[in-house]
């Protein structure tokens, strides 16, 4: 008689074959930066530290640091200065930039929806203390998550607001992607909804329309210059140069102008669009 082949010997390497490519996916999931997926199904970033209000903007724009030196010394009292800070700060000496003639801080305290500013207690609560007028904000992931969770998430971590006079309306921090591709791969009109469902769920949550901070280079290239917002949200716009430079499209004027990532004791430095009577306006709402 011809010999059986028995059951178990014939199961044996087809369930070692799909293990391994089980785990062989999983590891290959897992190199592959900013994709790591977080126990709610959205990826998680990759270097959440190295992400701050304007970290990409130098690497693809650059830097005019002779114009950055002459924005600085303009300053007038139809301006504020203020600072934005983020967990590569580390504990920041608030005191100290109060006495400076900083009035106004924001401080990072989300990116996509898994990642929290260690940081952001310190930051928060100690420009609050130190008399500054601050508000919070926001890394934006389009490719990571959708955009109305994000908004929920920040609102719920460090984003909300309260009509104290002392807190700025949150933003949402555009610029270029720092895991991958400039537009996070989405088309202008993908994109454009993105941006939509976090300010109409932001304002939802807050009820105050969100910052809008970007620079009109990358504002063209992953939008087309759509004009939706500027009805809407205040303008928050990098340029490390003498001037504000031209605007995205649809903004009449800037609110604040980050005009150099440089300055002492912190290096981002920022002016308020007007008196400091019109800053606490916008805190107000």
């Amino acid at each position: 008689m011809p010999l059986r082949r028995s059951g178990p010997a014939r199961r044996t390497f087809p369930a070692a074959t799909g293990t391994l490519l089980s785990l062989s996916a999983l590891v290959l999931t897992l190199a592959l930066p900013g994709t790591a997926a977080a126990a709610g199904g959205d990826k998680e970033p990759a270097h959440p530290e190295q992400d701050w209000m304007g970290s990409t903007i130098a690497a693809h724009e650059g830097v005019d640091r002779a114009g950055g030196s002459d924005a600085q010394a303009s300053s007038s009292t139809s301006s504020v200065d203020g600072v934005d800070v983020s967990s590569h700060n580390g504990n920041v000496g608030w005191p100290a930039l109060r006495t400076s003639g900083v009035r106004f801080a924001y401080v990072k305290a989300t990116e996509g929806t898994t990642y929290k500013n260690p940081y952001f207690s310190q930051q928060y609560r100690g420009s609050y203390d130190a008399g500054i007028i601050h508000g919070a904000y926001h890394f934006a992931l389009p490719d990571h998550s959708g955009g109305a969770a994000q908004a929920k998430y920040f609102a719920a971590h460090g984003g909300g607001w309260s009509k104290d006079g002392k807190t700025l309306p949150g933003a949402l921090d555009m610029e270029y992607n720092p895991y991958g591709a400039t537009c996070y791969g989405k088309s202008d009109a993908a994109m454009i909804q993105w941006i939509a469902d976090f300010v109409t769920t932001y304002r939802a949550k807050t009820g105050r329309d969100a910052v809008i901070y970007t620079s009109t280079n990358w504002w063209t290239q992953c939008t087309g210059n759509s004009r939706k917002f500027g009805k809407t949200n205040p303008l928050w716009v990098p340029r490390y140069g003498s001037s504000v430079g031209t605007l995205p499209a649809g903004w009449p004027f800037h609110t604040i102008w980050q005009y150099t990532s440089t300055g002492p004791t912190v290096g981002d430095r920022n002016r308020f669009n007007g008196s400091f009577t019109r800053l606490k306006a916008l805190a107000n709402g």
